[in-house]
This record gives C-alpha cells, structure tokens and sequence, in this order.
C-alpha cells in the first residue's frame, strides 16, 4: 500500500494530520483557480489515495478567504482555443477523470468552502462526501456562462441526486450563485459555519471520521456510488454482500467487545 503521510506536492497544499489529509489549492491571490498541472496532480494523488492505508479521510478546504475560482482564464481557457479536438477531449477527460478519482478513492472527502466556489470549484465541492460553509461562501456552475454546457466534469449526474432536478437545472442553465444559505436549505451544504471555525470543525469531522470503521467507510462511499445505477432489488442484494464482508472484519469484533465490556470501540480499519 502507499503511503501518503510524506507525500509532497507541487502545485497545491498538503499537510496530513493524524491520519487526514488536508488539501488546499495555493493561489490565493487569484482565489485560487486550477491549472492543467493541479487538475493532473489532484487526480494523481485521489488515485493514490485509493491504496494508502495511512489516510483515513481528507479535507478539501480554502485559502485566502476562497475556495476555488475555477479554471484559470490565462492558463487554461485561453489555450484551450488553440486546441484541437483531440486535444479538447484529452482535457475534458482529465477534468473528469479528477471527479472519478474523487469517488473512487475510498476515503470521505469534506469539502470546506469559504467565498468563491465556482465553476470548477463547485464541482470539486460537488464531488466531496460532506460540505461545510461559511456565510460568505457563493458557488456557481459558471459553464453555461463561458458559452459551454452545463454537463461538465459529472454535474449533470451528481448535482441533481444531491439538490433535485429542478434545482439543479436552474443553477446549471443560469450559471447563477447559489448563496450559502440556499446551499444549506437546499441539501447541498450540510451545515453552515462561521469562518474562523471553518478549519477547526471541518478538520474535527474528518478526525471523527477517520478514528471510525474505515474499511466500513470505504464499503459505504463504494455503495453510495454503486447504488446509482441499480435497481431496489439490486442494491439490497449489493448492501448485503457487502455487510456480510463488513462483519468478517476485526473492527466488526472489537465494537462487540468493547460494547460487552461497557467501553468505547478502538477501531482499526481493518
């Protein structure tokens, strides 16, 4: 298995801590857009992630008052203009080959959003398991507005199972901001917080997380995914599969030991 506790970027942030990796992009100055070089390295490190074993959960959080402004106009849209398709359709795969990544990583992603979440941005939040936000945080599916689709990077796959359909479709037609407030009132934003605590409460749920059944986590995140695209029958049939592989887990056993002798679990992960 990897290890990723002294993995060093290049083009973003990261630091671990007590088993969570915490991920910021670093340009603060222009909140924080993406370049080719952070999509191809954050989707490096989320396929790595998949196959480290000290990682436990992972925080996707802010800087400099901002979450993330998207693709960044110089080094990335202007270019873009010069490609052909074939170049095009390399790029757009990558993009999304960041948010497969993202699902398919095992671990449970926290985004913590603060100011401009967009484009781009808003679908790395998108893809994250849990949200947090402050009351300053504006996020925007901004691609209808640079003359493109709505349908980038999964949006029009994740977005509705999260907010609905008609929600959904308003934000990605417009390209409107959706207020922190609304995020909240509408399932996108699990709970709204103050800035200064944004760090702290985010950090502390990815800890709580990852002192948790971590071998259950990734089975849970599989699922959630997984169960997309089958039917009742199938997904009860998928979830007790996959229990029955949970309970032969030592995790499985210690929380029955620990309950008999009146104490609190110790899990492992494995």
């Amino acid at each position: 298995m990897t290890d990723m506790a002294g993995y060093v970027a290049k083009h973003f942030r990261w630091r671990v801590e007590d088993g969570v990796a915490v991920i910021t992009l670093d340009r603060p100055e222009r909140k924080n857009p993406l370049t080719f070089d952070s999509y191809a390295e954050l989707r490096d490190a989320f396929r790595a992630l998949a196959y480290a074993d000290d990682i436990k959960a992972v925080v996707f959080g802010s800087n400099g008052g901002n979450f993330c402004s998207g693709g960044d106009v110089h080094d990335i849209i202007g270019p873009l203009l010069d490609m052909d398709m074939k170049g095009l359709l390399r790029f757009t795969r990558m993009t999304g080959d960041l948010i497969k990544a993202m699902v398919n990583c095992g671990k449970p992603i926290i985004a913590a959003v603060d100011g401009v979440c967009v484009g781009a941005g808003a679908i790395i939040a998108m893809a994250s398991d849990i949200r947090l936000a402050t009351p300053e945080a504006k996020t925007a599916f901004l691609f209808t507005r640079v003359g493109l689709a709505g349908c980038d990077m999964g949006a029009c796959a994740i977005l509705p199972r999260i907010i609905g359909q008609g929600r959904a479709s308003e934000l990605l037609y417009t390209g409107r901001t959706m207020s922190a407030e609304e995020g909240e009132r509408w399932g996108f934003y699990n709970r709204i917080v103050e800035p200064a605590s944004l760090d702290a409460e985010a950090l502390a749920l990815a800890k709580r997380l990852a002192d948790g059944p971590n071998f259950g986590h990734m089975m849970t995140k599989t699922m959630l995914n997984q169960e997309w695209s089958m039917s009742i029958e199938q997904a009860i049939e998928a979830e007790a599969q996959a229990q029955a592989i949970c309970m032969q887990t030592l995790d499985f056993k210690r929380a029955y030991d620990a309950f008999v002798a009146h104490q609190k679990p110790v899990f492992q992960g494995d």
